[in-house]
């Protein structure tokens, strides 16, 4: 599924969007996590089916935490595309009403779970604990502030309430962990492996569970839309690149693991323990799909966790170029959910 061979028109722009076309760009800057939730940029990036596609596309990367400091990037037109959480996605939608970016592309479902210490074994343990978060707003924030509402729990966004929020680096709120300064934490792969393999945690939540077949979204790609209207052919070259990196961590179950840890290790300086990336990847699908039917259902949650403002997330995808490249190697189309162009 290299897909290099695809003709431009495979996922032709508008007519508004193609007059605005400078063709090609010289460059392309990409962000992303170094998490197993975003496998397809390591991979992408470590096996070459990036710059592959891209030819003549300088590619420069930029990694991040969490989503809300890949936002302020893209916002400020520091990176022009960027692996992503939902959450992050839909809020600089609103806020923008519908003009800073445009999601293009699933990427990874499952992988985020709320993991706590011993002594914590059931919903009424919560009461006045200290739990953690990548960032205030970011998709496991939203889905921690969320479940603990439907739960009954009173939280706000200084870390008050019932239960005390602290949105703290993934690695930071491992250590932290170790040293008994949280009580647990609601986090993506491979972090929640990382606290239960290497600090004695154990699973309270999995989102999983709080979803219809167990499948809600961790991970898509996010396009800043003037790029997108400048240079739908570069993002084509990145959705060609992205399609068969999801394709080759399908074909290449075995090989997965080392790549995705090789990609981890360049960035963190030390690989992840065996049993912790074989753990952490079983809970972790990939797949192009975004699932924007469930995107409706984020909105409400953002907005009951009080990290989000009001507003419509209609016009949020832009799945044209992806299905155009779908549809020429023989594949289904995937939806967005009447909540943009397919």
């Amino acid at each position: 599924m290299m897909l290099a061979g695809c003709s431009a028109s495979a996922g032709e722009a508008s007519e508004a969007d193609a007059a605005a076309s400078t063709g090609p760009a010289d460059e392309l800057r990409l962000g992303y996590f170094s998490n197993v939730t975003h496998a397809p940029a390591l991979v992408g990036l470590e096996e070459g089916l990036f710059t592959d596609a891209l030819g003549e596309t300088k590619l420069t990367t930029q990694v991040f935490n969490a989503g809300p400091a890949a936002i302020e990037a893209l916002s400020a037109g520091a990176i022009d595309a960027t692996y992503i959480g939902p959450n992050p996605s839909i809020n600089t939608f609103i806020q923008s009403a519908g003009q800073s970016a445009h999601i293009v592309a699933g990427a990874a479902t499952g992988g985020a779970a709320l993991v706590v210490r011993e002594g914590i074994d059931s919903v009424d343990d919560l009461e006045g604990t200290t739990l953690a978060t990548p960032q205030l707003g970011n998709t496991q924030d939203v889905a921690l502030r969320s479940w603990l509402a439907d739960e009954g729990f009173e939280t706000d966004t200084t870390g008050g309430g019932d239960v005390h929020i602290t949105p703290t680096e993934n690695a930071q709120a491992l250590t932290l962990f170790q040293q008994g300064g949280i009580d647990g934490a609601w986090l993506p792969e491979p972090w929640v492996s990382r606290l239960i393999v290497d600090a004695g945690a154990h699973v309270l939540v999995d989102e999983a569970d709080l979803w219809e077949d167990g499948a809600f979204p961790t991970t898509v790609l996010l396009v800043r839309a003037e790029f997108l209207a400048e240079h739908p052919e570069t993002v084509e070259a990145l959705l060609e690149g992205h399609v068969a990196s999801v394709a080759w961590l399908g074909d290449h179950a075995d090989e997965a693991p080392a790549v995705i840890n090789a990609s981890i290790e360049a960035e963190t300086g030390k690989p992840l323990a065996d049993e912790v990336i074989t753990r952490a990847l079983e809970h972790v699908t990939f797949s192009v799909d975004p699932h924007a039917e469930t995107f409706e259902t984020l909105v409400k949650n953002g907005l009951a966790a009080g990290t989000q403002k009001d507003g419509s997330i209609d016009g949020l995808f832009d799945l044209r170029l992806l299905n155009g490249l779908l549809e020429s190697d023989g594949g289904e189309p995937v939806s967005a959910g009447g909540l943009g162009q397919e």
